[in-house]
């Protein structure tokens, strides 16, 4: 546990582990007041770690509406991630309760995990060299050898469900691989992009050979890759997914992988985190699956916690910065 006294601003971090395991430094957040960091807090401990706060800041911990009503003392939230659905904005501001996120801190870090995902589908990496280590290329008759057809990204069409800054940026590498760009996205008209191709969310999944996924969740995005929506794409195309788990049918998908109506998955996210050891699409054939890491990259971690630092330190200036709700 760390802590620094300097004002009488008592901060609490609940879920502290993930964003710093130690290689970051606390000191810029415990400049801003007496600051108490818990690598991870039960949900049965939140209201005891939380009572005496003033701020809180957490990453995956649960604050509905009944545990603010419990905090009279708390006047800020700090979520330490880009998607606050953890949290009960519409509680926080009734109770006069702040709220920040961390926006685009990943950016460039999720687009790169995106075309790992893609690139070990389509090329194998991983699964030919843990081949070669287990002897197989030794024990060869050719030079070479390979067991799943090896596919060109150039000139094939990457679909994107969600322009917004991780979608831009898997665009421009989409680009940089000879990739034609198709994009849906929800709300206004498409801008007049003139190498974009702006289409339906079904008419893109049926065009695209293949499809990631960069929307936020909500009532509306909940499972939108359905069964239904799954039957659209062809089957030689594959899913990428690093925005939610709960975008996809996960039972869904792992049955369209099982009947080879899907070339291939890549997740990063899984309906439910950590999965338990039955969840479907742990077993399911083609699908490459990344324990929600595509985030975590040191640079990332390092931009993401500068951010929390300034957001908390503009509302103890009386200054909104990256406020929710």
């Amino acid at each position: 546990m760390h802590r620094a006294r300097w004002r009488a601003v008592r901060i609490v971090v609940l879920d502290g582990a993930t964003l710093n395991p130690g290689d970051l430094d606390w000191a810029p957040l415990a400049a801003l007041g007496d600051l108490e960091v818990h690598p991870r807090t039960d949900p049965a401990d939140v209201l005891a770690r939380s009572r005496e706060a003033d701020a809180i800041l957490v990453n995956k911990i649960a604050l509905p509406a009944a545990l603010l009503a419990e905090l009279p003392k708390l006047r800020y939230v700090g979520v330490l991630a880009t998607g606050f659905d953890r949290v009960d904005v519409t509680a926080a501001k009734a109770r006069g309760i702040a709220v920040t996120n961390v926006p685009e801190y990943g950016t460039e870090s999720v687009a790169q995990a995106v075309f790992a995902l893609i690139l070990e589908l389509v090329c194998h990496t991983g699964r030919h060299a843990a081949q070669v280590r287990e002897g197989r290329w030794s024990r060869s008759d050719d030079f070479c050898y390979w067991d799943e057809p090896l596919v060109e990204l150039s000139g094939r069409t990457l679909g994107i469900v969600g322009m917004g800054a991780i979608g831009r940026a898997v665009a421009r590498i989409g680009r940089a691989f000879g990739m034609r760009i198709a994009a849906s996205r929800r709300g206004a008209a498409a801008p007049a992009d003139a190498d974009v191709d702006w289409l339906a969310l079904d008419d893109l999944l049926a065009a695209s050979d293949v499809v990631s996924l960069h929307v936020p969740l909500s009532a509306e995005t909940e499972r939108m890759i359905d069964a239904r929506r799954l039957a659209r794409m062809r089957s030689d195309a594959y899913l990428i997914n690093t925005a939610r788990g709960g975008l996809v049918d996960s039972p869904a998908l792992a049955r369209a992988l099982e009947a080879g109506r899907l070339a291939g998955a890549g997740l990063d996210v899984l309906d439910c985190e950590p999965p338990p050891a039955d969840h479907p699409l742990l077993r399911a054939p083609r699908c490459v699956v990344t324990p929600h890491v595509a985030w975590a990259t040191t640079a990332a971690r390092r931009r993401l916690l500068e951010t929390v630092e300034r957001n908390l330190r503009a509302f103890l200036e009386g200054r909104a910065e990256n406020r929710v709700g």
